[in-house]
């Protein structure tokens, strides 16, 4: 990246709002591999007669998988240029279909484990192009950019939440996952050959003064030296774990509460509803702390954020054993948590420059692979103590915990390393 002096701003290009535009879509389309995957669970189950936690080591192996590999995704990316992110979601595509495909007829564990490696494969593919193009198209707006990406992921399965119901009612799971891998599969295929990341020259904007942002772009060499990099990785690995057993276990919260099927609204099931609108908060949650963040700076952010995750979970706890504090509180957690999505991208890409964004936030987004391992403790607390106080307690302190550490630890960190580059114009990227 190189860097003027000018206080020049030039109007931005409208096809970066099309390139966004896209990347929400494709987003969406993968939204519930990982959000929808709760409806599976007990349907597979009764098929099979595997235990829960067995069922949701494969939730596990998707998430950890998917994140993972983001990294080596990213830098093929960064590599191929102009043709990066046409070839990696398009590959991501494929194996999205041929994952979700092999759902379908898994008979064993090992090809359910299997399905769950290759869709993760290629949902990683996906997300971490579809980011990393976000952050590079937007360098003036990297918050809300990056946070309607992720509220594709976030808030997508909403839209699929009664047809897959639906189609497991009539049709059995097994189908289910075969038409939504065929369909997600095919669009995504499509959209991806519309994608493309800025050329030289072509993005030119002045950075928010509210912003620590970074002189030079970082190789994911140095991001891996720094130790800014591994406090963000600790923060999100935290905040992540706790999100993660929300989304995989609400189903279950909401069955050992007795109120799964009582009918809430429309002749909608709690379950129905909680998740419609978990969805929702979910993907609310990314583009509005996003845009805050790009007002009040990243570390601000975290801190209202997760203060706030903090609560919902001891609401939960409290006040969930009702159909409709199921749904209100069940939603807040969502609302707090979705937005580490757009929060640690861009300020991986403040702290470490956009040249080799794809890659360092892949970097970063592995932390959520390595969280996922600690959701099946959820299931071995809760069947310990009888009850989900221990998991709700433990998510409460952790929230709180990160909050101190963005105030207290990195917002102090990152300004002794950076200083506050106030109205910094960027040229090139």
């Amino acid at each position: 990246m190189s860097v003027g002096t000018s206080n020049k701003t030039e109007k931005p290009p409208a096809r970066r709002f099309w390139q966004l535009a896209i990347g929400v879509v494709c987003m969406a389309l993968i939204a519930n591999l990982q959000y929808g995957w709760t409806l599976f669970v007990t349907p597979i189950q009764k098929a099979h007669s595997w235990r829960v936690d067995e069922i949701q080591l494969a939730f596990s192996i998707f998430v950890a998988v998917e994140t993972w590999l983001t990294p080596i995704e990213g830098f093929i990316v960064d590599r191929l240029g102009e043709r990066g992110p046409r070839l990696m979601v398009a590959s991501g595509a494929v194996l999205v279909a041929l994952g979700w495909g092999l759902n379908s007829i898994a008979n064993s564990l090992a090809l359910l484990y299997l399905a769950a490696a290759l869709s993760g494969i290629g949902a990683g593919a996906i997300y971490a192009t579809c980011i990393g193009n976000a952050v590079k198209w937007f360098p003036d707006r990297r918050g809300l950019a990056v946070g309607l990406t992720a509220a594709g992921f976030g808030a997508g399965a909403a839209l699929t939440v009664i047809p897959i119901r639906l189609l497991i009612a009539a049709h059995g799971y097994e189908a289910t996952f075969l038409i939504f891998a065929l369909a997600q599969g095919a669009i995504t295929f499509v959209l991806a050959f519309f994608l493309r990341p800025p050329r030289e020259g072509e993005i030119a904007f002045v950075s928010s003064p509210k912003l620590q942002q970074t002189l030079r772009s970082f190789t994911p060499r140095e991001v891996l030296a720094s130790p800014i990099f591994w406090l963000l990785y600790v923060m999100f690995v935290a905040v992540s774990a706790s999100g993660l057993m929300a989304t995989a276990e609400i189903a279950l919260i909401a069955r050992s509460y007795g109120i799964a099927d009582a009918t809430l609204w429309l002749g909608a099931s709690t379950l129905t509803v909680a998740l419609i609108f978990d969805n929702v908060m979910n993907g609310l949650a990314r583009p509005f702390f996003g845009w805050i963040s790009d007002t009040v700076g990243r570390e601000y952010t975290m801190a209202i954020a997760f203060s706030l995750g903090g609560m919902a979970y001891w609401l939960l706890d409290m006040f969930g054993a009702t159909p409709l504090g199921f749904v209100v509180f069940a939603g807040l957690i969502f609302f707090t948590w979705g937005e580490i999505f757009s929060l640690f991208p861009s300020t991986a890409t403040d702290t470490f420059g956009p040249r080799f964004a794809t890659t360092n936030a892949s970097l970063l987004y592995t932390a959520k692979g390595t969280s996922a391992f600690l959701v099946p403790l959820a299931n071995v607390f809760q069947d310990a103590t009888g009850s989900w106080h221990a998991v709700f307690l433990a998510a409460t302190l952790t929230n709180f915990a990160v909050v101190f550490l963005a105030i207290f630890v990195l917002k102090p960190v990152r300004a002794g390393k950076l200083g506050t580059l106030s109205a910094l114009p960027v040229t090139n990227i």
